[in-house]
């Protein structure tokens, strides 16, 4: 069997890499395609070193820094990969990547973060949070999404079967869509975290890149104005640091970008981590269970899948139910009173069905069971 795995673009390590990581564990033969490959050397080690197959969107100008500006034409360049070669085709798309041209005789499973956010249910939120929810600039926006929605459902047609990270984005698929798709959660490193020992300290801690839909601002502006007398520690690093310094009071540490041993270290010693994003999955709020330390979440997305609230047995944490300031506020509060409730045993046991040992077997007991069914029925 002959497997090609396509990634969207390849420019740093996050999450969806995570998840190709371990794809990769799973297919180590797998040829691997991206619409642009600028990972430096020396960090290349979570693809296994492979030369990437890249469009020509590589070699256009500041690509580098740029090539999200290159978006409006990330349809054709994926269409141009030739796979006819390949048995089983692999997409690990929240954008373009399921768009790869593939013939009736191959097989195309498609990892799915999401069907395209900005194109679809969040496009108002982003044009907004972008400057282009108005002018001429915002007009040219509104009428390539629009463009991509039709391209987008024409790229679903070329995909045998759906996998969602979270029932949070299978519901997405089916609205969008209306595919069905199986659940397998993304792997979650939780042997990097400290799991033995639990010494609390008097602060609260968040840490995330700093865009708009993380929230980060109405984290800060929450304990500088309603809870001053508490401390948050903040790190990360982004567009809105700055816009997000200003709002920070004496109470408030923001330590930008750290290194991964600074952010475990204060993942395990915070009295609670504070997640106010509507997710897809969210990886923070599991690295912080996985560090025995509780989560005060936004009662949305991918959280409520992978936090246990204070209604649980053996709750992990508690949820808020607006992004607002007092609704944040009120949540610290109420943390406070059950506390005692959430062990640092049940955040660490909660966090073990999100293993990457977890995802490698179900993602290649699903893959083999659906190829060899599809192939039953040539």
């Amino acid at each position: 069997m002959k497997v090609a795995i396509i990634h969207d673009w390849l420019v740093t390590y996050a999450g969806a890499e995570r998840v190709l990581e371990q794809m990769l564990k799973v297919y180590p033969d797998a040829d691997l395609f991206s619409t642009v490959d600028f990972i430096p050397e020396g960090e290349r080690g979570f693809i296994l070193n492979k030369e990437v197959k890249t469009s020509f969107i590589q070699k256009l100008p500041k690509a580098k820094t740029k090539y999200r500006s290159y978006l409006p034409f990330m349809p054709l360049a994926v269409e141009q990969f030739d796979l006819s070669a390949y048995d089983l085709v692999i997409s690990s798309s929240h954008a373009v990547a399921k768009g790869v041209i593939t013939g009736p005789d191959q097989f195309h499973i498609c990892m799915c973060y999401s069907p395209i956010r900005y194109a679809w249910d969040l496009q108002h939120q982003y044009l907004k949070e972008s400057g282009l929810d108005r002018g001429f600039k915002g007009f040219l926006a509104k009428w390539f999404l629009h463009k991509i929605r039709i391209w987008d459902l024409r790229a679903v047609n070329g995909v045998d079967k759906f996998i969602a990270i979270s029932q949070f984005i299978e519901r997405r698929i089916d609205k969008v869509y209306r595919r069905g798709s199986v659940v397998i959660y993304p792997p979650v490193y939780i042997n990097d975290f400290e799991q033995a020992t639990k010494q609390t300290e008097d602060f609260y801690f968040t840490s995330s890149r700093m865009v708009p839909y993380k929230k980060i601002d109405l984290i800060v502006e929450t304990f500088s104005k309603a809870l001053p007398e508490k401390k948050l520690v903040v790190i990360g690093d982004g567009p809105d640091f700055k816009k997000i310094q200003k709002l920070a009071g004496a109470n408030v540490t923001l330590m930008g970008y750290q290194q991964f041993d600074v952010l475990k270290e204060h993942l395990s010693k915070a009295k609670a981590f504070i997640f106010a994003a509507e997710e897809d999955f969210g990886i923070a709020p599991l690295e912080a269970q996985a560090s025995g330390t509780p989560v005060i979440a936004f009662g949305k997305g991918g959280a409520l899948e992978t936090i246990n609230g204070l209604e649980a047995e053996q709750p992990t944490g508690l949820f808020f139910r607006e992004q607002t300031i007092e609704a944040i506020a009120e949540a610290v509060k109420l943390f406070e009173l059950n506390s005692s409730k959430i062990t640092p045993k049940n955040c660490v046991s909660n966090v073990q069905r999100f293993s990457d040992e977890r995802f490698r077997k179900e993602f290649e007991n699903y893959v083999e069971i659906e190829y060899q069914k599809w192939k039953k029925q040539l």
